[in-house]
């Protein structure tokens, strides 16, 4: 029976939505093949081996009795792949370890970070590489990956808080004469919408400018498309499949942190309500960006299909999507046939082939 360790939490802005999807994961895992250990890391950084109730992950509870927390690390030694935990009387004991399962959203999850750490380790993972982590995690790399490919998506910009800085009169002014109004300002590197706002004008561009470089010193500026937000999950290593596309309608003015996680009443349709040549040209560009982005494991790739005229334009990708009850991966992939236990089963055994 192989063992895995989940790894939940992170110094990241999504670290609460991981929590949830983390339970989720923990509790579809088939236990029939494999013994399942967990590992949380703080919002501070700090990294502990979770042994107690895996309902207690939400809302941080299951940081609040020590009796279930050991400070750990990850051997990063070859001879010994796995945990090494920290007792309280001062000894050290090492649990091997065969497989982990990253979940964790956003920064130092998605971002190639904790990957090359998997890698130094020699410890197969569920997910993308190092170097594809990072170029999907960032926005202005992705995008220029998709225009290099000829995938087609919005017009945008990328923008550093320094040229910022130099001349915000200038950033805006270029702006608002290749993109128009409204835009969205994105923070290059965050998940979950976070940081991500939509301007109408001068005055709300330059505060959201603002606003978004507290969570990135560069963002993608990109034009508001008037268009169905739909989604694809594809899941493999060289021979990837992507499921039935869903859509997204969200409770908001646009699918944010508060419409994907709070409000609700966003609605989520399961096949897409498009015809079927437009599902299936959803699906053949989703494989198109995963292979382009040298993705593997699994990725969720998102796109709108412009209102005006059809055209399909690529939004983003998402290395680790949510794998909460309601989160789109998993009840795509659920009504393409493939329950939530055997899809992560399947994940599990893409790890080992990679």
């Amino acid at each position: 029976m192989k063992k895995v360790l989940v790894i939940f939490g992170g110094v990241s802005s999504e670290h609460d939505v991981s929590l949830v999807s983390a339970r989720s994961v923990i509790e579809n895992i088939p236990k029939d093949k494999y013994e399942v250990f967990t590992l949380g890391i703080t919002k501070e950084g700090q990294w502990l081996f979770y042994t107690g109730p895996v309902e207690n992950l939400p809302e941080g509870a299951w940081l609040k009795d020590d009796n279930f927390l050991t400070p750990a690390l990850l051997s990063t030694d070859h001879g010994r792949k796995g945990l090494v935990l920290f007792k309280d009387d001062n000894k050290v004991e090492w649990l091997e370890i065969d497989l982990l399962f990253p979940v964790l959203h956003g920064k130092n999850g998605e971002d190639g970070t904790i990957q090359g750490l998997f890698e130094i380790a020699g410890i197969p993972y569920v997910g993308c590489d190092t170097l594809s982590s990072a170029m999907c995690m960032d926005k202005a790399a992705s995008n220029t990956m998709a225009d290099y490919f000829g995938i087609a998506q919005a017009k945008w910009l990328p923008l550093s808080q320094n040229d910022y800085d130099l001349n915000p009169d200038k950033a805006a002014s270029e702006a608002e004469s290749k993109l128009g109004f409204p835009l969205f300002v994105k923070p290059a590197n965050a998940g979950s919408s976070v940081g991500v706002s939509k301007v109408r004008n001068i005055e709300e561009l330059h505060k959201g400018l603002k606003s978004a470089f507290v969570h990135d010193r560069k963002l993608v500026l990109e034009e508001a498309v008037d268009g169905t937000e739909v989604e694809c999950a594809v899941m493999g290593n060289d021979s990837p499949v992507a499921s039935v596309p869903g859509e997204v309608v969200p409770c908001n003015d646009f699918y944010d942190y508060e419409a994907k996680y709070i409000c609700g009443t966003s609605e989520l349709y399961i096949p897409a309500r498009l015809g079927e040549e437009k599902l299936e040209e959803i699906k053949q560009v989703a494989l198109k960006v995963y292979k382009a982005l040298g993705c593997s494991g699994m990725a969720r790739v998102d796109f709108f299909v412009r209102k005006s005229d059809g055209a399909l334009l690529f939004n983003e990708l998402n290395t680790i999507p949510g794998f909460t009850s309601i989160s789109m991966y998993p009840k795509m992939f659920e009504s393409s046939g493939l329950p939530y236990s055997e899809l992560l089963d399947k994940l599990l055994e893409l790890a080992l082939e990679k």
